[in-house]
Formats: C-alpha cells, structure tokens, sequence
C-alpha cells in the first residue's frame, strides 16, 4: 500500500516553513514511512499509531484523558486502508473496524521529534 501526499497547512505560526510530507508508504505489514520535505524520514509502528488514536473514542475531548486502553489493542492490528484528510492529515482504517482517528501531520512530526530515532 503506497500513496503519495502532498503538504499540510501554511496557515501555522512559525520561525520558518514547517516541514511537509514528501510522501508516505507502507513498509512491510507493521510500518508506515513518512519523507518530509527536509528530507527526514519518520517509521511508525502501526500498532502503535492505532494505541494513540487521537479520536474522541480514544482521547476525551474536554480532558484529553486516554479512554483507550493500550492493551486492549492487539498486536495483529493493522491498517487496511490509509487515506489522505485534506492536505494535513491521515486517516487509517485498522482491521480492527476502527477508522475515525485523524492523525495530522503535526501531530505525526511531534511524535517523531519525542521518540527516538524518529520511530514510534
């Protein structure tokens, strides 16, 4: 599964342009590749991705409270479908039947600046 996405929002406040995503790929059945435009290259377990789903099922809106409970998702999940949102996020069918978590660029790059080696 390979698709290509182009850039997210200049409407962000910033010291320079913000890195965008070059392109986006499926590495074998568990990792998910991001080029950003500077060139850095960002791995995310998938599993992982879905255990920090950004929904309102999974997050409280008002709290920001995990209401998922990492362990309750298990380690065979993975996404069948991935899906650009706009110029600024990605969407992720998992197998698991969830597919309303929206994952913006931002959010992918924040996790990628506090994990290390830029994967998750």
């Amino acid at each position: 599964m390979t698709s290509t996405v182009q850039s997210e929002s200049k409407n962000k406040k910033s010291n320079g342009p913000s890195p965008r995503v070059k392109s986006i790929s499926q590495v074998g059945d568990r990792t998910l590749s991001i080029t950003w435009t500077d060139n850095r290259l960002s791995e995310f377990d998938v599993v992982d991705l879905r255990r920090k789903c950004p929904c309102a099922t999974c997050i409280d809106e008002w709290t920001h409270e995990q209401l998922l409970k990492p362990e309750s998702i298990p380690e065979t999940v993975r996404p069948l479908k991935i899906e650009s949102v706009g110029q600024y996020a990605l969407t992720i069918q998992f197998n698991d039947g969830h597919r309303t978590g929206i994952y913006t660029f931002t959010m992918l790059r924040g996790l990628t600046s506090h994990e290390n080696n830029g994967s998750i």
